[in-house]
Parts: structure tokens; sequence; C-alpha cells
């Protein structure tokens, strides 16, 4: 059942998710300044995807979660969803710092697959909020998929950078 909200608190709302969402992806932009060369200097697996991708993927994605946030927020008992939300959304943040500025390569791993976890917990728990919300984070459970499997390949393949 949808809360009842003025016109004006859900626009605001939609904002605050979506700047929410947004100081995630600023917060782990910073760590990866240099991603883009350091991340070029690795060995990668032949199906790495090309660093180009990573940029616009990332922006789709942050988008995507805000909005899905959003459409939770604006449900009746909403708030363990928003919490378990919010709490994967700063180990997003924190994983550039792990693996590019800190080069942990198993704690990097590790915490993509916690990551995994907590986005499909927050998926299912939207899901049952509101349908569109979980089907929102579809392809943002998808790509940090493919980001555990990347993160596990790199490591194993650069051990003179992540020991």
């Amino acid at each position: 059942m949808t809360c009842t909200l003025s016109r004006k608190k859900q626009i605001l709302g939609l904002i605050g998710w979506l700047v929410l969402a947004y100081l995630a992806a600023a917060i782990g932009a910073v760590a990866s300044i240099n991603a883009a060369a350091f991340y070029e200097s690795l060995q990668q697996p032949a199906w790495a995807p090309p660093t180009w991708l990573f940029g616009p993927m990332w922006t789709t994605l942050y988008g995507l979660m805000g909005i899905a946030a959003w459409l939770a927020w604006r449900e009746r008992g909403a708030r363990p969803a928003l919490t378990v939300f919010v709490v994967q959304l700063a180990l997003n943040a924190l994983w550039s710092w792990l693996f590019f500025v800190w080069n942990l390569g198993a704690i990097s791993f590790i915490a993509t697959l916690v990551l995994w976890v907590l986005i499909l917990v927050t998926l299912l728990m939207f899901w049952r909020l509101k349908r569109l919300a979980g089907i929102l984070l579809v392809p943002y459970l998808a790509w940090v998929s493919l980001a555990c499997a990347l993160t596990w390949s790199v490591w194993q393949l650069n051990p003179q950078v992540f020991g």
C-alpha cells in the first residue's frame, strides 16, 4: 500500500534518494580518480569489460538505485528495506577504496560477495514493497555478479599488486 504523500514531498523524496545514490558514487569516484590507468595496467581476463564501459554503466546503475529506493520509500513498512539499501550503498562506495587505493585483493573480493548478498536481499525486500523497485535492481545485481568474478580474476592474475 502506497503512502499518501504530497507531490512536493514525492519530488523531494526522489531528489533525495538520487542525491544519496550519487553521493555514494562520488565517494567511490574519489578513490577511482586514477582507476582507468591502474585497471589497464593490470593483467585481466579475456572477458573483462573495456575500461570505457565502467563510467556509463555505474552512472546508469546509481540512477536506477536511486529510483528504486524512492519507489520503495513511498511504500508503508519500507524502513527495513531502505536500511539494507543504505548499508549496501555504503559498501559499494567502500569497494573502490579497498581495490583501487588500498589494493586489498582478498578483502575487495569478500566485499563484492557481501555486496552481492546485500543487493539480493535489498532487491527481494524492494520487490515485496513495489515490484518495479525490485526489478530496477536486477541490472545492478547482474553487474555486481560480473564484478565478483572480475575482482577474483584480477586479484589472482596480479598477486604482485594485490598480495
